[in-house]
C-alpha cells in the first residue's frame, strides 16, 4: 500500500486572526530575533556532565538514562528540544529516543530522559536547546 501526502492550502485569515497576529507581534531585529527572545543549549555527555553550553549551568545523571540540566535563567514556558547526540565534532552517535520536559521545582531546569533503540532507559549524550 503506497501513501500519498497532499498538500493542503493554509486559508486566508480572518480579521480579528490578523488583529490577533499583530498585536502579538515583536518587532525582530537585523538578525531577525525579536529583542525579548533568548536562546540557551547544552551538551552533555552520557555520565551526564556538561561539555559545553550557553548559560548552562550544570548537568547530572540521576540514574539510567535520567538527567537534569540547569541554566542561569527561568526558562519557565520555554520550549524545550532535545537530541541524541556526541560532544565531539564527528563520530556516530547510538541509535535511542529522548524525552524533555521542564524540571519540576526548578524553574530553571530541564528534566530529560534517554532511551536505546528499543526504549528501554539507556545512558546517552544529548544536545538540548531551551527557546524562550
Amino acid at each position: 500500500m503506497t501513501q500519498t501526502t497532499q498538500a493542503v492550502q493554509q486559508p486566508a485569515l480572518t480579521e480579528q486572526q490578523r488583529h490577533e497576529a499583530v498585536t502579538a507581534l515583536v518587532p525582530a531585529t537585523v538578525a531577525g530575533m525579536p529583542p525579548t527572545a533568548q536562546s540557551f543549549y547544552a551538551v552533555v555527555r552520557s555520565d551526564g556532565t556538561l561539555a559545553r553550553g550557553f548559560e548552562a549551568v550544570s548537568a547530572a545523571n540521576l540514574g539510567t538514562g535520567v538527567y537534569q540540566v540547569i541554566f542561569a535563567h527561568d526558562i519557565t514556558g520555554s520550549a524545550y528540544l532535545g537530541t541524541l547526540g556526541l560532544d565531539t565534532d564527528s563520530g556516530e552517535s547510538p541509535a535511542g529516543e529522548i524525552a524533555v520536559v521542564g524540571r519540576a521545582g526548578a524553574a530553571n531546569g530541564v528534566f530529560v530522559q534517554t532511551f536505546d533503540a528499543a526504549g528501554n532507559p539507556a545512558d546517552r549524550g544529548f544536545h538540548l536547546a531551551v527557546l524562550s
